[in-house]
């Protein structure tokens, strides 16, 4: 029976909590928040929502995650992977459909948690998660070209080629100040790193250098200069520093029904990204994260996010680390940091207002650079083809499509070409001549070390590695080959067989069936203790005779003797 594993870390780590920890906390806590405010800001438009919403989920989101979650160190809130995904559900359900979809993924998460689905997620193929976010970086950049650049478009193609295509019609319209504001931001970012390596301002984040820099820029170009023709948030929307309330939307079976697709792949995402986020910061503050746990506490977020107006929340690599690196080592500072961008919220929004739309797309430019991980790319491009078919499917399909039908078709590609290598490694080979007991080494030892002889009118047939549904044919292939007279007894060797699957079985079974309709009577050998008892439950020993499942060579050359 599955237990439920439910241990938020906080109220483990505050049992030895201090002062001093709590000075540390705060101080990572703040400057997480302040690095989290641009970001958020930038996804929630990215999306299709208002700035607000943004600034709402990474509150809410990230205080719950904090609160609850199976990490010490996660920073949890709006990320760039959700932005296409989101952005394809409100085109298609509007924000409503995007609600529902939340909650459908948050109520999925918290069953990936109860039934202990969070070490199995870790199991994705790594050209998978590779080539879907190198994809959804890709996207993101392509989203943020008209904004980077002030180009006159009535509207922007969803098609990845379309939009291209569009752009270079469009591009004659380039605003030179839009387009300055957006690469200013871009170097602005890339270099503050190297420009501030010590003090307080070394800590603040490049983007929110970039857009105090860039926002002062507009308002006195606008003010002195008489430029009005780059756009701020406060020309595209209506900024409100009003906390909304609980809202739960209308749920029907046939809008859930049409929403389930979309909302499986958020929950498949917001999964994976938030257990990589938190495997990666404990190889980094050597600690050990409750994956379930954490899945329990995504999924609480993601019901609570929506219903406060909110998108779909995650683990955030880059704010869990800047926590780390700031000395975060609790869920505190992670509380902190929700707290600080309700202050912000509720004081400072309506300054949002001036932030230059141009300016956010440089900062989701660099978003999609880091996003990219083009390095891990071009490492897999070096591994067996397998990968790089799984890679390349992922990743195109990720680009031209979506990411529901890229996930798809991805993990069926890796689950085929898994088995298609699994396959490969069992083999079925004829053994003539001897048999060295010596070379039994899973079998049971009985001592007798001298070489054995096979009788005349034995085979012995040896399969090595796992008798499953990939590798079930392989003895009609090889019996085919052979065309040998028949023999009065067929022993099968099975020492080396690690699991048998029904498919496996019932091939078995078949050989078994037309060998004894021939006249041959088939022995089995080396049957591991596991195996047998698959046999067992299958009714397979009942049909053979359980005298003719042996444990060793021997006992199975003494079986056959008897039978000749």
């Amino acid at each position: 029976m599955t237990t439920l594993e439910f241990k938020p870390k906080l109220f483990s780590t505050l049992r030895h909590y201090d002062r001093r920890q709590f000075t540390t906390d705060l101080l990572a806590g703040i400057i997480v928040g302040i690095v989290a405010l641009p970001l958020a800001i930038a996804f929630g438009i990215a999306s299709g929502v208002t700035p607000e919403k943004g600034i709402i989920t990474a509150i809410v989101a990230g205080l719950i995650i904090s609160f609850f979650g199976g990490s010490k160190v996660q920073i949890g809130g709006p990320t760039g992977a959700f932005i296409i995904i989101i952005y394809g559900i409100i085109q298609q359900y509007g924000f409503e459909g995007l609600t529902i979809a939340t909650l459908l993924a948050g109520v999925f998460l918290i069953l990936f948690g109860v039934l202990h689905l969070g070490t199995i997620i870790k199991y994705i193929p790594y050209p998978i998660v590779v080539g879907f976010t190198s994809g959804i970086a890709l996207t993101i950049f392509t989203t943020q070209i008209k904004d980077l650049f002030g180009l006159t478009m009535a509207t922007v193609p969803s098609d990845f080629i379309e939009k291209w295509w569009a752009y270079i019609g469009a591009f004659p319209s380039v605003d030179i100040w839009s387009a300055a504001v957006g690469i200013g931001s871009v170097v602005i970012i890339a270099i503050w790193p190297k420009i501030a390596k010590r003090g307080v301002v070394a800590k603040l984040p490049g983007s929110l250098i970039a857009i105090i820099v860039m926002t002062l820029a507009v308002v006195l170009l606008k003010q002195y200069a008489g430029v009005s023709t780059v756009e701020t948030i406060g020309d595209r929307f209506s900024i409100s520093s009003q906390l909304p309330g609980a809202q739960v939307p209308s749920l029907t079976w046939d809008v859930i029904k049409g929403l389930v697709s979309p909302a499986i792949t958020i929950a498949i995402l917001g999964a994976i990204e938030s257990l990589l986020s938190a495997t990666v910061a404990d190889g980094v503050i050597g600690d050990r994260h409750n994956s379930n746990t954490e899945l329990i506490a995504q999924g609480l977020a993601n019901l609570a996010s929506p219903i406060f107006g909110g998108i779909p929340a995650t683990g955030a690599i880059a704010r869990t680390m800047t926590n780390i690196n700031n000395g975060g080592r609790t869920p505190v500072a992670g509380i902190v940091h929700a707290a600080v961008l309700l202050l912000i919220f509720l004081f400072l929004m309506p300054l949002a207002q001036y932030i230059p739309m141009a300016c956010l797309a440089g900062v989701l430019v660099i978003v999609s650079y880091n996003m990219s991980g083009w390095r891990s790319f071009l490492s897999i491009m070096k591994n067996p083809k397998s990968d790089v078919i799984v890679l390349w499917v992922t990743f195109l399909l990720t680009v031209v499509f979506d990411l529901t039908i890229a996930i798809e078709v991805g993990l069926i590609c890796a689950c085929l070409l898994f088995m298609r290598r699994m396959a490969e490694t069992t083999d079925v080979k004829v053994i003539s001549d001897e048999i060295n007991p010596e070379e039994e080494d899973s079998d049971f030892q009985l001592g007798n070390l001298e070489h054995l002889t096979i009788p005349e009118g034995v085979e012995v047939y040896e399969i090595n590695g796992p008798y499953f549904f990939g590798a079930g044919n392989k003895f009609e292939e090889i019996m085919g080959a052979l065309g040998r007279q028949r023999p009065k007894v067929r022993i099968i060797r099975m020492r080396k067989v690690p699991f048998v699957d029904s498919t496996g079985i019932h091939n078995l079974t078949n050989l078994c069936l037309m060998s004894q309709q021939e006249g041959i009577q088939v022995v089995l050998s080396g049957v591991s203790p596991s195996v047998q008892t698959v046999l067992h439950k299958a009714g397979f020993d009942a049909m053979l005779g359980e005298e003719n499942i042996c444990s060793h060579i021997n006992l199975a050359l003494e079986r056959a003797k008897q039978l000749i």
